[in-house]
């Protein structure tokens, strides 16, 4: 869901593997009408295991606030066994959901 409003504080992750593409910065107004991406955080890494952990460490470092984000989300993601393993398949969202609504 889009959440507008302003960007208060703003930290982007850095370092090898790691690349940011976004328009924003701390000040930055998010309108109401919007594409609700305003980053995407891409890394890479010389294996699968590698990226993961790459990964893993910029979501940690990657601050946007008060606006609501995606970030936990895939964290998440970037810690699920299943997705760890590659066992994953265009119902995996929907399922890591289910999982989580059941705790």
């Amino acid at each position: 869901m889009p959440s507008p409003g302003i960007i208060e504080s703003f930290h982007l992750p850095g370092g090898r593997g790691v690349r940011i593409d976004s328009h924003i910065y701390p000040g930055y107004i998010i309108p109401p009408y919007y594409d609700s991406m305003i980053a995407k955080l891409i890394v890479h890494g010389q294996t699968r295991n590698e990226a993961i952990k790459i990964m893993q460490r910029a979501l940690d470092e990657f601050i946007i606030s008060p606006t609501k984000t995606t970030i936990s989300f895939h964290k998440r993601v970037m810690s699920d066994d299943a997705f760890i393993r590659g066992r994953v398949d265009t119902s995996y969202a929907e399922k890591l959901f289910a999982t989580e609504a059941e705790t």
